[in-house]
């Protein structure tokens, strides 16, 4: 018989913040019965049934930490935090699905960023936390090996996530992981410098955060010789506009491009909307019908908000 567990008191009032906002139905917490020992992000999975959304804490090693990783994640959608969106393909399943996992993995590294400062800040995160953190990076990476390349990528991620978590605390594990993983440690903290430079204080600076990551990561990838992901074309990140921009016209603010790639919901031809500023597929739309010149100008022409709005594409309003 499983132990009976209980959320403790930080946790349950964070479950009930999200549960005020969450729109359809309740949101619930429940446990597995795994326990490894070690902690990672990919501890908990969450299922929309009737009644409301369902979180499911597989592993319960460090259940107040893992439910509040998921409850934080959820919160700051519900808060307006940008969003990743996937409606592009590749034309290989298998290759979309190994695209759309890492997109999704740097996507959860920015936004660590806000989740492991609130649960710092309520006390969520301790030396046993830190401890069991670091088995996870253990029983997910191999050490490095001379001419060991597989698993670069993912190293690089993990490691960079790992910054994100141990933040002025990584002098406690940094000789650990310097002595595992010389050359992916070296090089995600070169990438956290050149990143982490301001503070997440907003959705929009968020959103920044992310746009910058996907960049500086295929900086890296391209360094060591590998395939860059891509996600400024790839992958659609919620745009975040002010008050004046969507009172623009659509012109002012996106280009407009015929994808090479397919859509992944039938469409035979797609455009992406992509952000003047900085380059990042924001929108992706079936080509209009009629498909014709005059079509294009205008959508160009009309006002950013209307545009939108009238294609139900989400965005976010930087105040």
């Amino acid at each position: 018989m499983s132990e009976k567990i209980e959320l403790n008191a930080t946790v349950q009032k964070l479950l009930a913040e999200v549960n005020d906002r969450y729109p359809d139905g309740s949101v619930f917490v429940q446990f597995g019965d795994q326990k490894t020992g070690y902690v990672r992000h990919d501890q908990a999975s969450q299922k929309v049934l009737p009644g409301g959304l369902f979180i499911t804490v597989n592993d319960v090693t460090a259940p107040d930490y893992t439910a509040s990783h998921e409850l934080l994640h959820l919160l700051m959608l519900l808060q307006g935090f940008p969003q990743i969106f996937f409606s592009l393909s590749l034309g290989n399943a298998q290759l979309d699905e190994q695209m759309m996992i890492m997109a999704t993995d740097l996507y959860d590294v920015a936004m660590h960023r806000v989740v492991v400062e609130v649960q710092r800040q309520h006390g969520l995160i301790d030396d046993t936390i830190e401890a069991a953190y670091l088995k996870g990076i253990q029983a997910t990476l191999t050490p490095e090996k001379d001419g060991d390349n597989d698993e670069r990528t993912l190293r690089l991620l993990t490691l960079l996530d790992a910054l994100v978590f141990y933040g002025d605390h990584l002098d406690q594990v940094a000789p650990t992981l310097t002595a595992a993983y010389p050359v992916a440690f070296a090089a995600a903290q070169k990438l956290y410098a050149a990143w982490a430079t301001k503070t997440v204080d907003s959705p929009f600076e968020m959103r920044r955060q992310i746009v910058k990551l996907f960049r500086l990561f295929d900086e890296q990838m391209q360094a060591w010789g590998l395939p860059a992901l891509h996600n400024n074309d790839f992958t659609t990140l919620t745009p975040a506009l002010s008050e004046r921009q969507l009172r623009l016209k659509v012109r002012q603010v996106f280009e407009i491009f015929h994808s090479d790639m397919q859509s992944r919901h039938g469409d035979k031809e797609v455009y992406v909307g992509i952000r003047r500023n900085d380059r990042q597929n924001s929108f992706v739309l079936p080509a209009p019908q009629p498909n014709t010149p005059d079509a294009f100008v205008k959508w160009y022409d009309t006002p950013v908000q209307t545009f939108l709005e009238d294609r139900g594409i989400p965005y976010l309003l930087r105040k």
